[in-house]
């Protein structure tokens, strides 16, 4: 039985190196596929117990893994909509009958649909900012949609909100009543002045007057008006009373608003939405009158000229006229073991009884990464070590077909010893 036991005992080396030389096989023939991650053979022993003084060969098993926690080197491209991860987290995919998987290969481009697709056919899923800011689902797939970055048609969207920063001059003279902005009439004064460009429900643009006028100390108006409602020439007196009005308090020894102040202003934009302008960073020193900031959301009717992802997953189409809009915000997964993911065709996986299940979360936020837009993930195989585990496998794989061919040599003798 020993001879046996021999024989079965260098098959089964055989077939452990075998395995082995798969795994080099197909290590070296993805070595340039995107996101790859390399399988590993790793070899356990079979042990037959052993009776009196004879011993019972056993054998040896094999087991592949893939080294998914490892992450290969990034290599930059020119292409926004490349993505890679910079840490554990896995993007979320799913194949044309809506089945989910993770992945690490963001090779994605548009398809014919403008959904966002890698090389391998399986679609990016994130949630979309269409029903407002998007919270994750942290422990299933339900609310992703596929990312879609064209359009049709142009798109316009009103103006809601914005910021406004400036310095007041402190040594600005008082304006009495009677001749104040808000007053609108002939002869109005004020401060100082700044524009601003908002955007109606059609997209149609709508400048916006705001006056600064110090009324007493430390103490400043601030009036909104149409500029269409001016009069030629001169301004005041508008045709309209003020959009809105608000008063700033200052602290008279740091310059800040003070904790009773107004830190806003909303004006009912003509033909388009209420828009809140925050004002909370307004200061009055000793200076004249400096623009710090002036920012207001919405744009004009236009097409998506190119999209931008940040580290955050926010997904942004900027159109013709310059505008950024949020369109989705991509998450990443994860799993507590992800040497243990179930691998698939396609370069994606899938979660197994031994990687535990997936969670969920925005990158930059916990421990799942962040995103990379314009670049790749490389296969994390090293050629070298590769060829070095073949040449290994190849004498393991002799050797064992030696310790076979010993033993069906030996049979033989055994066998013809009746003769």
């Amino acid at each position: 039985m020993s001879l046996f036991g021999m024989m079965r005992t260098g098959v089964s080396g055989m077939a452990a190196q075998a395995t082995r030389l798969g795994t080099v096989a197909d290590n070296i023939a993805n070595s340039s596929t995107t996101g790859y991650k390399k399988a590993k053979a790793e070899f356990s022993t079979l042990v037959i117990p052993s009776n009196g003084g004879t011993y019972a060969s056993g054998g040896v098993t094999s087991n592949v893994q893939n080294n998914v926690s490892k992450q290969g080197v990034l290599q930059y491209t020119t292409s926004t909509t490349d993505l890679a991860v910079s840490g554990q987290g896995f993007f979320i995919v799913q194949d044309s009958s809506g089945v989910p998987f993770l992945t690490r290969a963001g090779s994605f481009v548009p398809d014919g649909q403008g959904r966002l697709v890698n090389a391998a056919g399986y679609q990016l899923m994130g949630y979309s900012y269409a029903g407002g800011a998007p919270t994750v689902t942290a422990n299933g797939f339900d609310g992703l949609e596929a990312v879609t970055v064209s359009q049709a048609s142009l798109v316009a969207n009103p103006s809601t909100a914005g910021t406004l920063a400036a310095n007041l001059p402190e040594s600005a003279a008082i304006v009495p009543a009677g001749s104040l902005p808000s007053d609108n009439v002939v002869g109005s004064q004020y401060s100082s002045k700044t524009s601003l460009v908002a955007y109606g429900d059609l997209g149609g643009e709508i400048m916006l007057d705001v006056y600064f006028t110090k009324t007493a100390a430390n103490t400043w108006e601030v009036a909104v008006f149409d500029r269409a409602q001016a009069t030629a020439g001169t301004f005041f007196p508008y045709g309209a009373a003020p959009l809105a009005t608000q008063t700033l308090d200052f602290d008279g020894t740091t310059g800040q608003l003070t904790a009773l102040s107004a830190t806003d202003i909303t004006i009912p934009v003509p033909g388009g939405q209420n828009l809140l302008l925050n004002m909370g960073a307004m200061t009055q020193l000793t200076s004249g009158f400096t623009l710090y900031d002036a920012f207001v959301n919405g744009n004009a009717p236009s097409s998506i000229e190119q999209v931008e992802i940040s580290e955050n997953g926010t997904v942004f189409a900027q159109y013709s006229d310059g505008s950024l809009r949020a369109l989705y915000r991509i998450p990443l997964a994860n799993v507590q073991s992800p040497d243990r993911l179930q691998s698939l065709p396609g370069n994606v996986f899938s979660q197994s009884s031994g990687s535990g299940t997936v969670r969920i979360g925005f990158p930059t936020e916990g421990e799942v990464g962040k995103v990379v837009s314009g670049a790749l993930e490389s296969s994390n195989v090293d050629i070298a070590e590769e060829l070095t585990t073949m040449i290994e496998s190849q004498r393991s794989y002799t050797a064992n077909s030696k310790v076979f061919q010993t033993g069906s040599e030996l049979m033989e003798i055994l066998v013809n010893l009746k003769r």
